[in-house]
């Protein structure tokens, strides 16, 4: 069957912060040159802003630049950060250390970017902007010549054997002289972009974090608007990789994270469980006793920083935001990255797209625009940061300080990246970890976790989650490392079930966060995540 087809200047997948910006700048550009071009967004989440997930502490640097008059505008920006703590925990004791100058926060803003999303999503349709929410993008076309085409929608209405059910409604092709992939970290589609264009020629694996955060309704006795708190140490060992934030918003609302490295070894390791097992901390435990848990989410982060970059342009097509890999490990935040990339891609394209002499289909002008901006300093000045902590906690923090104050970025060496799916040790080599049951009050399970994040897939559509072999799970994964996909995933999605013929894995892809952890972290790589149908996964409300 020919599906139905139709022509835009400028395709963008994803409605996230660089995907949006982009378009917005593109429309700016059109408006100031009397142009006229067709821009188009399409978003998998049922809503802009419903798979948005961050801590958040925004920089308004790139915001400015898109709009000086966000105040004005009415940006959801409402609560400018006033003080940064910065904590070492032990079991029982909390030790406050100087903040990282990076993490320091003066001019910054905690937000839900959830909703600065949303307000971004209502500035582009103002311009003029065309946006389809709840059309996931599962496939990418091209052009004979092997440059990109544009992109296919998933069909809807499929039944679980593959077979168009009832309410089958066939995808639409979006065609484009250029498509923008701004699908997040670890873009589905991104990831056949960069084997067709070998865009990762040259560059460091990308390594990962998985991040997981509650928003809570605390007593207004404890909550102190402005203030931001990150941890380091308990309860992770001094060998993982990982922290916390606490960001008190407006309203009497604190958002609280855990975010651990998955590069870590021990397979018994639960990051939701750490993360739970986090907040009965004597220190922590106090902000959160009387309150109310409103929200719960998780999603992987990149962590590869400079030296992991992938080659950013190709023939029909430009890399910007998470699914490029832009984020300031240090300064936990990636948002002013993700924005500034879809602003400098923007201008490129639009001068690409109408200047009359353009020859080839390649912006090649975007990559080389980004280098000479702020960004790419920034991140080059930071690349060393993230791998140091191969050394653990205390090596870490020690180069860190040598790197920041005495070498200021400007190390004549880079330190490198490795797979985070190569470093899981065998379980038979490791301890187990025993988590505490949850209370119900502070800590809790995955399941009713998963249920206040609003999560929904149609139930009999194929399962998005592909095994490329069935019998892996449990010959290699629980035979040699304990299962551990019934860990690292944040939503129960993975669980062994003993049939009578013997141990099996069921994927209950019903509860998956679009958090991409199992694509990255399984030791065999033997999971592809793949979009479900438009609309699916959670409804993130103020995250």
């Amino acid at each position: 069957m020919t599906r139905e087809a139709m022509e835009y200047d400028v395709v963008i997948v994803g409605a996230g912060p660089s995907g949006l910006a982009a378009a917005i700048r593109l429309k700016q550009q059109a408006e100031k040159a009397g142009h006229e071009l067709s821009v188009c967004v399409v978003e998998k989440g049922s809503e802009v802003g419903a798979h948005i997930l961050s801590g958040a502490v925004i920089e308004p640097r790139a915001l400015a630049e898109l709009f000086p008059d966000w105040k004005e505008r009415g940006a959801p920006l409402n609560t400018p950060v006033t003080e940064d703590h910065f904590y070492f925990l032990s079991t029982e004791k909390a030790y406050k250390l100087p903040t990282p100058p990076q993490m320091h926060n003066e001019g910054n803003y905690i937000v839900s970017l959830g909703n600065v999303v949303r307000w971004l999503g209502q500035q582009a349709e103002e311009l003029g902007v065309e946006i389809y929410p709840g059309f996931a993008a599962a496939e990418v076309l091209y052009h004979e010549d092997g440059s990109v085409k544009g992109i296919a929608t998933g069909d809807m209405g499929v039944e679980r054997n593959g077979e168009p059910g009832p309410n089958y409604q066939q995808g639409i092709e979006l065609h484009a002289r250029q498509t923008v992939f701004s699908e997040g970290c670890r873009g589905s589609l991104t990831k056949g972009l960069f084997t067709r264009f070998n865009l990762r020629d040259g560059a460091d694996p990308q390594t990962y974090g998985i991040g997981i955060k509650e928003l809570w309704e605390v007593r207004p006795e404890v909550h102190k608007p402005g203030l931001t708190m990150h941890t380091v140490g308990w309860p992770v060992s001094t060998d993982v990789y990982g922290g916390s934030f606490l960001y008190h918003l407006e309203n009497n609302q604190v958002a609280v994270g855990f975010v651990v490295g998955l590069d870590y070894s021990n397979p018994y390791l639960s990051p939701y469980e750490e993360f739970q097992r986090f907040k009965t901390h004597p220190e922590i435990r106090k902000v959160f006793e009387g309150g109310r848990r409103i929200a719960y989410g998780a999603r992987a982060l990149n962590e590869g920083g400079f030296q992991s970059l992938p080659k950013l342009s190709f023939p029909g097509g430009v890399l910007i935001g998470d699914t490029a890999g832009f984020l300031n490990v240090p300064k936990v935040k990636g948002t002013h990255m993700a924005m500034k990339s879809g602003i400098v891609a923007a201008d490129a394209l639009f001068a690409h797209l109408t200047f009359e002499g353009q020859t080839g289909t390649e912006c090649i002008a975007y990559p080389e625009q980004l280098k000479q901006s702020w960004l790419w300093d920034e991140l080059y000045t930071v690349r060393n940061i993230r791998p140091s902590f191969r050394w653990g906690l205390w090596g870490g923090i020690a180069y860190s300080a040598i790197d920041t104050f005495l070498l200021k970025g400007r190390a004549p060496w880079t330190l490198r990246h490795h797979d985070d799916h190569t470093q899981l040790k065998k379980a038979a080599d490791c301890q187990p970890i025993v988590y505490p049951k949850p209370d119900g009050k502070i800590s809790f399970d995955r399941l009713s976790s998963v249920f206040i994040s609003a999560t929904n897939h149609v139930e009999e559509q194929p399962c998005h989650l592909r095994l490329k072999d069935a019998s892996v799970p449990v010959s290699v994964n629980l035979a040699l490392y304990a299962a551990p996909e019934t860990r690292y995933c944040p939503a129960g999605v993975y669980e062994i079930v003993e049939d009578p013929s013997g141990p099996r894995m069921q994927i209950n892809a019903q509860n998956c966060l679009h958090c991409k952890t199992c694509d990255i972290k399984d030791p065999t790589q033997n999971i592809n995540w793949a979009v479900p149908e438009g609309g699916g996964g959670p409804n993130y409300p103020n995250m």
